[in-house]
């Protein structure tokens, strides 16, 4: 039997929900890694099948092993919330139930947080498996997030697909500093660009992470968003209370509200909003939001969608063109 110790370095964070069919392989992954000094909490939202009979089970035979079961299911995001209320460690990772991770990939991300402290997450390149574990594509990292620049790391998380950063090991003196994760859409696109506004990331060039592809995947829901939204929050199934307009300006709102919590310079958040300006107002021309909508890139469908949800394009054009005139304005008195 493994014994944690009394304060871990790191907490792995697993919220589930009906995951019998992956979650003992997941596991078996995360408990065989080389860095031991972790605990690992399993959140399980009142599942329904024998997810709870094998989380006990792994809690019995390792003590590094903690679950807590909810008596109702509060949604996603409120599973992965609960998770950094209840981390002990100085790192926090968000783990999958079905995802296979390399034995030394903890290892290596917490080396990376201990000789760098200046960036806030850490983390490897992707390759995807399918429902045998079998490697079936992978993917280098794209992004420029380990640039000093937070504007020029804010702009790649806009712009470029590509990257789990979401599941990365995250400083919990950052973690604890950034807005808890939304129900809202792509609210995991906003959290990652918070994380982002506070230091550079750290990404390993080797494939040590095994994200599991398969049809009952929460990121395959299909493109519907409200019953996207529903699993983070059940209750944004409730059209009046959450109608569509809701669901998507929160999206935009979430990346300003990132802009205004983080620790930037005047000059650094001044420069902030005007890429997410300039990116808004790309992306929410009335010529182009129905084919947006069609985009293969999921921000610039979302963009097309709130602007066909909202009619807000016009007036969001207006904005940018009196935000941009002000800022040469200001250029030509210096």
């Amino acid at each position: 039997m493994t014994v944690a110790s009394a304060v871990p370095r790191l907490t792995l964070g697993l919220p589930v929900y009906n995951g019998e069919r992956f979650l003992a392989a997941s596991l078996d992954a995360l408990l065989a890694q080389t860095f031991t000094d972790f605990e690992l909490i399993i959140s399980d939202n009142a599942s329904t099948d024998g997810t709870g009979d094998i989380a006990r089970r792994y809690e019995a035979i390792d003590r590094r092993v903690r679950c807590v079961r909810h008596a109702q299911n509060r949604g996603s995001a409120f599973n992965h919330n609960f998770l950094i209320e209840q981390a002990r460690g100085e790192f926090f990772k968000w783990v999958s139930d079905d995802d296979l991770y390399a034995q030394d990939l903890l290892q290596k991300c917490v080396c990376a947080l201990d000789s760098r402290p200046e960036i806030a997450l850490a983390h490897a390149w992707t390759a995807f498996i399918d429902e045998d574990g079998q490697i079936s594509n992978k993917f280098d990292y794209p992004l420029t997030t380990d640039v000093p620049d937070p504007v020029q790391r804010f702009r790649s998380l806009l712009y470029t697909q590509g990257g789990d950063d979401f599941y990365g090991l995250i400083r919990m003196s950052v973690l604890r500093q950034v807005a808890h994760h939304g129900s809202y859409h792509f609210a995991d696109r906003t959290f990652v660009a918070e994380l982002s506004l506070w230091g550079p990331f750290h990404n390993v060039p080797e494939f040590l992470y095994f994200r599991r592809d398969h049809p009952m995947r929460a990121s395959r829901v299909g493109r519907d968003i409200r019953r996207r939204c529903a699993r983070l929050d059940p209750a944004r199934a409730n059209r009046w209370r959450h109608p569509m307009v809701r669901l998507l300006a929160e999206y935009l709102l979430g990346y300003v509200s990132a802009i205004r919590r983080s620790p930037l310079s005047p000059s650094d958040r001044r420069r902030s909003l005007s890429v997410l300006a300039v990116w808004v107002a790309r992306h929410a021309n009335p010529l182009r939001r129905r084919q947006l909508v069609k985009s293969p890139d999921p921000a610039f469908r979302a963009i097309g969608e709130a602007s066909l949800a909202t009619g807000l394009s016009s007036k969001l054009r207006v904005g940018v063109e009196r935000f941009t005139s002000s800022r040469k304005r200001r250029r030509q008195v210096r």
